[in-house]
């Protein structure tokens, strides 16, 4: 370990260790059987490397992702997995909360000496309002908590900037918000791995590329990389001045590096993500053959990955998963994703040769385990979130509407969606009243509205900490011209370019209407003719008013052509947007009832 690993990781702590037994598990191995020269724990008697020391020593990897600072249990699907039962039946598991999170990883550590926890990006950012009021310094005390030791960054971890991610890491009062409390931010215990993500004039890695892992004569190197395509999925401001690099160049050059150091021993962790076969946790990802259950982006990183590095911690597309990969010698590598929201954690069994240095990769298993709400909440974390709930509760608990039932951001079309669009559009009409439509992405909606009270507020009562849940970035809601063939063309674009593989169909706003026919592919899928507003076809040459927020004004989620408006005029943020639509537009007698999702005409 450097000099500098040594000073960001100079608060490593001495693991607490609760003894009770793990919960819900599925197993996924690579093989159960170890190099026939010895099994685990069993002395080689060869001399040499081992001293009157095992040759095989297994080091336990408990691994997560996408935490989203997710500290209070998630509502609705968010806070649900769907487990496959042995009838071929699928059960839903309420799970998630860092309470019981924590409570789940000291169980799985106890016994266990030689233990390592990592994460694969994304514990901030897009953060519920206990965590995203007060920049998210409440996740990096409670992963503090958690004894994490190393995480990659994500894409989120830039949603405020490079600046803002180096104070997480260092600590310290934010420079515009200042201290929340007496106490100063001391910054993350834990390193933040960002070996891709170069800064643009010096041309290095604006954090560690990579951090080794040491427990007496055992040592693990671990490189983080975020998704190259970062750019597209965050606001230009928060990218401003970096430089991201191809995920599979970068990993491989490290992992040289971390050779010639004498760390044979490589986890890579990566803020890229698969879609496995089935919404399943414990689905069994390798039941036609290596590599069968899991498509997308992370597939081809596997593929490509040096066969030197031993495993890949994965995440960003929010999905569970446990699947070997052919690496690029054929060989069958482990690949983990744990969901999102603390719902899942991962539990790898890596197998280290000390005559080597190596990882026995023939014997690495890995489980994916439901962070359940049947066990004991941790003290601790009831402690921290109680602190940050008592400063942000005046503004939490106030109502800023009012639902009849559960509005859902699941769907190609959402009631949602739907009615952000709408509240976006309200609000374009008071800035212009010339506005035509809104448009809004599907990935800037974080959460459903539920009906069902979750604090002592009443059923069907949208708090201002709800409504932050679902839109917790601080967008702001601009205007600009298009004309109607751009409008077309931003429609193809969600089928087609960097979004051909894995559509991002926008909401849309009442009155804007048109077919999608899944059955064509690319941009064909949008038929063309059929869209219409408020029942008139879409004038190519005509110019058209557009509501949007402001990533998507600058051309965000492979929308190129929005980048191209004229005219713009920037308004306030989309939170107060939502606000003030559903202020406006019900009361406890005459609440909101979910849109109906029927603007956009599908064909399978």
């Amino acid at each position: 370990m450097s000099a500098t690993s040594q000073q960001q990781h100079r608060r490593r702590r001495t693991y607490a260790l609760v003894a009770t037994a793990a919960g819900l598990a599925t197993v996924g191995a690579l093989a159960a059987a170890l190099p026939a020269t010895a099994s685990p724990g069993a002395d080689s008697g060869r001399g040499g490397h081992g001293h009157g020391l095992h040759r095989y020593q297994d080091v336990q990897l408990l691994s997560f992702n996408d935490l989203h600072g997710n500290l209070e249990p998630p509502s609705g699907s968010s806070g649900r997995v769907t487990e496959l039962q042995a009838d071929g039946t699928t059960k839903t598991i309420d799970a998630g909360g860092v309470e019981y999170l924590a409570t789940h990883l000291r169980q799985a550590r106890a016994g266990k000496k030689y233990s390592v926890t990592a994460a694969g990006g994304d514990m901030v950012g897009a953060s519920p309002l206990i965590s995203g009021l007060f920049h998210d310094e409440p996740t990096v005390e409670a992963l503090n908590k958690l004894e994490l030791d190393v995480t990659s960054v994500g894409n989120h971890e830039f949603d405020e900037g490079s600046k803002e991610l180096a104070r997480l890491q260092n600590g310290g009062c934010h420079p515009t918000d200042g201290c929340y409390t007496d106490q100063r931010f001391e910054g993350a215990d834990f390193p933040y791995l960002a070996a891709n993500v170069l800064n643009e004039k010096s041309g290095k890695p604006i954090l560690k590329p990579y951090w080794v892992w040491k427990k007496k004569d055992v040592k693990i190197g671990f490189i983080g990389v975020t998704l190259e395509g970062t750019p597209g999925v965050v606001s230009a401001e928060g990218v401003k001045g970096l430089t991201f690099k191809d995920e599979v160049e970068t990993i491989n050059k490290y992992a040289k590096e971390l050779q010639r150091q004498g760390v044979k021993s490589i986890v890579a962790l990566i803020h890229e993500g698969g879609f496995p076969a089935s919404t399943s946790y414990n689905y069994d990802c390798d039941s036609g053959s290596a590599g069968s259950g899991i498509s997308g982006p992370i597939v081809d990183i596997a593929k490509n990955v040096s066969p030197s590095v031993d495993a890949l911690v994965t995440g960003h597309t929010h999905n569970a998963y446990v699947c070997t990969v052919p690496d690029p010698s054929g060989e069958p590598r482990m690949v983990t994703s744990a969901s999102s929201f603390g719902r899942l954690y991962t539990d790898t069994t890596l197998t280290y040769d000390r005559f080597t240095g190596d990882i026995a990769r023939t014997s690495v298993k890995s489980a994916n385990h439901v962070v359940s709400r049947d066990v004991t909440k941790a003290p601790d974390m009831t402690a921290l979130i109680s602190k940050w709930n008592t400063l942000a509760a005046p503004i939490g608990n106030r109502p800023i509407g009012y639902i009849s039932a559960d509005i859902g951001n699941a769907g190609t079309e959402s009631p949602l969606g739907d009615l952000i669009a709408d509240a976006q559009l309200a609000y374009g009409k008071e800035l212009d009243p010339e506005t035509d439509l809104a448009l809004m992405n599907p990935g800037g909606i974080r959460a459903a509205l539920t009906y069902a009270a979750k604090g002592d507020e009443g059923d069907g009562v949208v708090t201002y900490a709800e409504g932050f849940t679902v839109q917790p970035f601080s967008n702001t809601v601009n205007l600009q011209d298009l004309t109607g063939a751009q409008l077309i063309q931003v429609l193809k674009e969600q089928v087609s370019g960097t979004n051909a593989a894995s559509p991002k169909i926008l909401q849309i706003s009442a009155g804007l209407t048109y077919t999608l026919d899944l059955t064509k592919s690319g941009a064909d899928r949008v038929v063309a003719d059929s869209v219409k507003l408020n029942g008139t076809a879409i004038d190519p040459a005509a110019t058209y008013r557009v509501a949007m927020n402001n990533f998507l004004a600058g051309g965000g989620d492979g929308f190129t052509t929005l980048g191209r408006g004229t005219n713009p005029l920037v308004g306030t943020d989309d939170l107060t947007v939502l606000q003030k639509y559903l202020t406006a537009n019900s009361t406890p007698t005459s609440p909101i009832a979910p849109p109906a999702a029927d603007r956009i005409t599908v064909v399978r």
